[in-house]
């Protein structure tokens, strides 16, 4: 395909340093396990690159500390946040105030950013962290002049006049101005074109670029021994592989326990992965309804999901932006069931790809044991989605970066 044509770079951004390139990755994770996985794949990439940098993940997300990290990568974890289905925030563990807990994270994330000194921030999604988190270590950045700082936003945020009532309120326009150097959006306008959907201000637009899809199969590269082997603990049979996965879980269990229920054609064995979020009275009946069957496997967790995206030969899912990424990377014929609230991004994102016909879509409305079966029955097709969509993002930033970012080093 005719790849999408990026803005013009910038000027470089000169840094100099004692040390390493340092690099600190934000990401707020209240949600499911998506921006947490994505920001790790993003972090592998960067430390597995020519940039020679040290990477310091900061996460609201302690099951972060599950997923491999390769060298030169760490992670610092955050006292965790929940959100629910309204869209309201509060502590996940702690007996404590939303107001005590932002609190405490926005000094964890400030006296952090001044001990390791980045000279490169790259922050997930919002842009003054949630609930303003990130506006104290923001303000501090700036001051001193020597952190080159990056809003990552995925392909689709919501729908339009949800986004541009959000960002209105909460001034990011105007944050993105006074503190960001790029905006990148790890996505490709031909799918969902942000610019054109959400309306951002002109000075935002022209920090913009379009850095492509994260193309999944990279993740193998970092697959771990200890992974590999737990695959083949599985032991699963030689018969055709549906994989079901509803991401964290916290908000999958309709899915999970319709696709319990289904009847697969002959010659079929399923795998639900249920995500660790899943109330553990849903996920006791899921494992009850598989120890009926012989044809159904339940997984709260797996080390790599991805080596089950890579081995099934059809997947069901709900639509996060990591799961669709592996589906698209791995052209997967795939159905999906999206997300409806608190966010309409994962609706938004199917029915752009369902058009493109490189998946299927079920809205939650109509999720039934039926239309399960009928989707099953349904003959093979392989989309061709690399010859439709730009995924070249992991190649793409840490070009960007070297490209971008000038480092003298200045050894005392």
């Amino acid at each position: 395909m005719d790849k999408q044509q990026l803005p013009p770079l910038c000027d470089k951004f000169q840094l100099s340093t004692s040390h390493k390139l340092r690099i600190a990755v934000y990401s707020h994770d209240t949600m499911g396990l998506g921006h947490k996985r994505r920001n790790l794949l993003i972090s592998q990439t960067l430390g597995a690159s020519a940039l020679d940098a040290d990477i310091l993940m900061i996460s609201g997300m302690s099951e972060a500390n599950n997923f491999s990290m390769f060298p030169g990568v760490d992670c610092l974890t955050l006292p965790a946040l929940h959100k629910n289905s309204n869209g309201e925030y509060r502590s996940r563990r702690l007996d404590i105030s939303i107001s005590e807990i932002i609190n405490l994270r926005s000094q964890v994330i400030r006296t952090t950013v001044e001990s390791f000194t980045p000279d490169v921030l790259i922050v997930d999604n919002v842009p003054r962290g949630v609930m303003g988190e990130l506006d104290s270590t923001l303000e501090y950045l700036h001051d001193r002049g020597q952190t080159y700082c990056i809003l990552g936003l995925r392909d689709i945020l919501d729908e339009p006049s949800a986004v541009r009532l959000d960002w209105q309120r909460r001034h990011n326009d105007l944050v993105i101005q006074d503190y960001y150097d790029a905006v990148w959006v790890y996505g490709d306008p031909s799918v969902y074109d942000s610019v054109k959907e959400y309306n951002f201000a002109p000075e935002t637009n022209a920090k913009l670029h379009y850095m492509g899809y994260l193309d999944q199969t990279a993740r193998l590269k970092f697959v771990e021994a200890a992974s590999k082997r737990a695959l083949e603990s599985l032991n699963l049979p030689s018969e055709r592989l549906i994989l079901c996965s509803v991401g964290g879980g916290q908000d999958g269990a309709e899915l999970a326990e319709v696709f319990a229920k289904t009847k697969f054609p002959s010659h079929t064995y399923g795998v639900l992965l249920t995500g660790p979020f899943m109330p553990p009275a849903v996920r006791q009946r899921l494992q009850e309804q598989a120890d009926r069957r012989l044809d159904l496997s339940v997984l709260e967790y797996f080390p790599e999901p991805t080596l089950l995206i890579e081995r099934a030969d059809r997947v069901i899912a709900m639509g996060g932006y990591n799961t669709t990424c592996e589906i698209l990377s791995f052209q997967k014929q795939a159905l999906i069931v999206p997300r409806i609230k608190p966010r309409k991004e994962q609706l938004v994102r199917a029915e752009r790809l369902q058009a493109m016909g490189l998946v299927d879509m079920l809205h939650p409305d109509r999720l039934s044991v039926e239309t399960l079966s009928g989707w099953l029955k349904q003959p093979d097709k392989l989309p061709k989605a690399r010859d439709r969509v730009n995924l070249d993002g992991l190649t793409r930033i840490p070009e960007f970066l070297a490209q971008n970012i000038a480092v003298t080093h200045s050894y005392i």
